[in-house]
């Protein structure tokens, strides 16, 4: 009996705390969680990376974007694929 509660345990539902989507050990994959491993930011973009042309009512940090990947919209799609990561881990 003790072997078949590890596996339940091992088995149960957990919650990715960089995508929040729910994942068992089972189908936790090199591709199975989506995030954005850095955070959306309000600011102007650095000199590598693309210029945004604001108009003249703008605030000055009117660009808002991932660091990571330059996504101007907070719901788009992750931009790094990993292992999901359980709060529990």
């Amino acid at each position: 009996m003790e072997k078949d509660e590890k596996v339940k345990e091992k088995e149960r539902d957990k919650v990715c705390k960089r995508c929040k989507q729910t994942f068992t050990s089972s189908s936790n994959t090199s591709s199975a969680c989506r995030f954005h491993p850095s955070f959306f930011v309000c600011r102007r973009h650095d000199d590598q990376k693309r210029y945004y042309e604001l108009g003249p009512d703008d605030p000055p940090y009117a660009a808002k974007f991932y660091d990571c990947c330059g996504a101007e919209d907070p719901e788009a799609s992750g931009c790094t694929t990993s292992f999901h990561v359980s709060y529990d881990d």
